[in-house]
């Protein structure tokens, strides 16, 4: 019997197949990365309008509430106290007249959202330890809602896609996995004082 013919690819057949590849990787992989890019600005962009909401939210609640503790308990337990934390409402709200006799105090307050107890300081949320230890309730980060799990750990944001810094007053939302995460994120700081509400930063993406 004749042995079957065999067949294999040329020289030039595997320069051409070679060459197509490169290309192809050449202008897949910057748009590749584009994407990346692109995937991390929004999320950073997301995560901001859903801080700042929640940090509206809480404002509001609290001078709604006028420090009258809740009747029952939040989810995941305890029951919010709706002090501003850190200042009386009256120094929050001047106009709120029943508020003038409650005496100010330096201890964080808390307010009920739909997950658990959010900690407040100056009638916003707090900057607090990720996650918050168990005799605290967690702060700005809860509030935002960034990740399923309600008081999450660093290592929990960063699978979501979020690296989380804590720094004195400072929460510091940064993309996670930029090539420049310093650049790459926007800060919330807590209020510092009852006529210094909470900040938030723009957005920087020059290193996303």
């Amino acid at each position: 019997m004749k042995a079957a013919n065999q067949a294999g690819f040329t020289l030039i057949e595997l320069g051409i197949v070679i060459t197509i590849i490169g290309t192809l990787a050449a202008v897949a992989a910057p748009r590749f990365i584009a994407m990346q890019r692109d995937a991390r600005i929004a999320k950073l962009y997301s995560a901001r309008g859903a801080v700042s909401v929640a940090s509206t939210l809480v404002h509001s609640a609290l001078i709604a509430k006028n420090s009258v503790p809740d009747v029952y308990p939040c989810a995941g337990g305890g029951i919010a106290d709706n002090r501003p934390g850190g200042a009386t409402m009256a120094q929050l709200d001047p106009r709120n007249r029943l508020a003038n006799a409650q005496p100010a105090s330096t201890a964080p307050g808390s307010v009920c959202s739909e997950h658990g107890l959010i900690s407040t300081m100056y009638g916003y949320p707090m900057t607090t330890e990720l996650p918050a230890p168990d005799n605290k309730s967690p702060g700005i980060v809860a509030a935002a809602g960034l990740s399923s799990i309600f008081n999450a750990s660093k290592e929990l944001l960063q699978k979501e896609g979020y690296e989380i810094i804590v720094s004195g007053p400072d929460t510091i939302f940064q993309g996670q996995g930029a090539p420049d995460m310093g650049s790459c994120q926007f800060i919330f700081t807590q209020a510092l004082s009852p006529i210094v509400p909470a900040q938030i930063s723009a957005v920087t993406t020059t290193g996303c």
